[in-house]
């Protein structure tokens, strides 16, 4: 498999209340040398995580202890610019499984789900909810629910549905990409394949 399946996360969050963070502040381009979707996690956020000398900037939001979770929580306009898919893999590689936006950049929405990263879009106002409820409360936690397309605080039961493709949602839920679709079809395919004239 690509990637663990996801069917419900239940998670606290990181809360990261800046619009339009682009994926050039995600990763940085002198970090995109390397193939594999290893390491990256590493240098996510790497500008506003650390000082030029390599200390911690203990102000930014992903060095705070208080914060922690597999669900980061992101302003409006979530990964614009360009359509580098390392975003999606610093991401990932960091542990987060899921970020919820108010409105996501087609493109890195689309590698968020072809790696296994559930993007879920909900209104400016129930964004607005979260971010005032994980602030308050850190050990706020928050249910993504894949299979009902719903995403609500745990603590008060508030909630919203998302929509997702459903070609992506079948992949997530069976934590495949597009080439484990593929072999989970072998077989049909081969028995197609046998029956056509050719």
């Amino acid at each position: 498999m690509a990637y663990d399946k996801f069917t419900i996360l239940k998670s606290t969050a990181v809360p990261l209340p800046i619009e339009n963070v682009d994926t050039d502040q995600i990763i940085p381009a002198r970090f995109l040398k390397a193939t594999e979707r290893t390491g990256f996690g590493d240098n996510l956020f790497r500008d506003w995580r650390y000082h030029a000398d390599n200390t911690l900037k203990k102000d930014f939001i992903l060095n705070d202890p208080t914060y922690s979770g597999r669900i980061l929580v992101g302003g409006k306009n979530f990964g614009s610019g360009s359509s580098r898919e390392h975003a999606a893999w610093a991401i990932y590689d960091y542990g987060f499984r899921c970020v919820v936006s108010s409105f996501f950049a087609d493109i890195f929405k689309g590698n968020s789900l072809n790696i296994g990263i559930l993007p879920v879009q909900v209104s400016p106002e129930f964004l607005d909810k979260i971010f005032k409820a994980v602030i308050a409360d850190p050990g706020t936690e928050l249910e993504i629910n894949l299979p009902g397309q719903t995403i609500s605080l745990v603590k008060t039961g508030e909630k919203e549905s998302f929509v997702i493709n459903g070609y992506k949602k079948h992949n997530m839920l069976n934590g495949f990409d597009d080439i484990d679709y593929l072999q989970a079809m072998k077989e049909d395919i081969g028995q197609f394949a046998a029956k056509s004239i050719y």
